[in-house]
């Protein structure tokens, strides 16, 4: 295959190719020999040929077919270099757990970046970071804090999981074809304690996902499925607030309370 191969808009590829933002990522990432590092989506090469000289034994997860011969050709010199032609969102990341936690790299699809974090947060026990190029517009609903209008689900969801730092804003000029957006580099980094532990995970994620489904309403009519288990509220948690008000940590003091009475009324 040759180098000429054109990006295709069903697979959301757009190649970065701007050389100083390419070594701003190399350096952010920092990769070491022994590294269990894993780029999902790496193209036509352009981060992966500075990373696998840091760190031979990198493991590439590339969707496109069409670019895996390219890409077993690129990286003939690095024989200790995986290279496998799967789904990212359909991929069990625990597979390349060997008891070195999982580092993660890549340029992500627009189109699937979120359900992708989604996907990967699954496997966070296992995951030491990650560093993701993104649309400018998720970066800042990433790491948003409370009253921003970026702020909501995928803001609390992803702060309960990990500490998240913006390290890198990239223009659409730096990709070929250049995208229409604005794009940037974030780190994530899952906590090995968390902060503020949620009793039931899922009742959070369902009480954050009702809420910002309305998020202009207060949290009082927002949780009227949940009323009767909204008291009592020894945490004090204000229900005349709206959504967007809270912080990640009352999220979870809201939904231990709620979790805390539902378990109480089956007892």
């Amino acid at each position: 295959m040759n180098s000429q191969h054109k990006a295709r808009k069903r697979f959301g590829q757009n190649f970065l190719i701007d050389q100083q933002v390419i070594g701003q990522i190399v350096a952010a990432v920092n990769p070491k020999a022994n590294d269990n590092l894993i780029e999902i989506g790496p193209g036509m090469a352009a981060i992966t040929e500075h990373l696998i000289k840091q760190c031979p034994s990198i493991t590439l997860v590339e969707l496109d077919r069409d670019l895996i011969e390219f890409l077993n050709h690129k990286l003939l010199d690095y024989p200790l270099a995986t290279i496998i032609n799967s789904d990212a969102l359909k991929t069990d990341f625990g597979q390349f757990y060997q008891g070195d936690k999982l580092r993660l790299v890549g340029n992500l699809p627009y189109n699937i970046s979120t359900p992708l974090l989604f996907h990967l947060l699954e496997s966070r026990e296992i995951i030491k970071d990650m560093h993701f190029m993104l649309q400018r517009e998720v970066v800042d609903r990433l790491s948003a804090s409370p009253g921003s209008k970026s702020y909501g689900r995928l803001s609390i969801m992803i702060q309960y999981h990990c500490r998240v730092m913006p390290v890198i804003p990239v223009p659409p000029t730096s990709f070929d074809p250049a995208p229409k957006v604005q794009s940037a580099v974030v780190r994530l980094t899952p906590y090995s304690e968390l902060p503020h532990k949620a009793d039931n995970i899922k009742l959070l994620s369902k009480i954050v996902s009702q809420c910002f489904q309305q998020r202009r309403k207060t949290l009082k009519n927002c949780l009227n499925t949940f009323t009767e288990f909204l008291s009592p509220n020894p945490m004090m948690v204000d229900l005349t607030k709206r959504p967007e008000q809270l912080s990640v940590e009352e999220f979870v003091t809201l939904s231990n309370c709620i979790n805390n009475n539902m378990v109480q009324s089956d007892e």
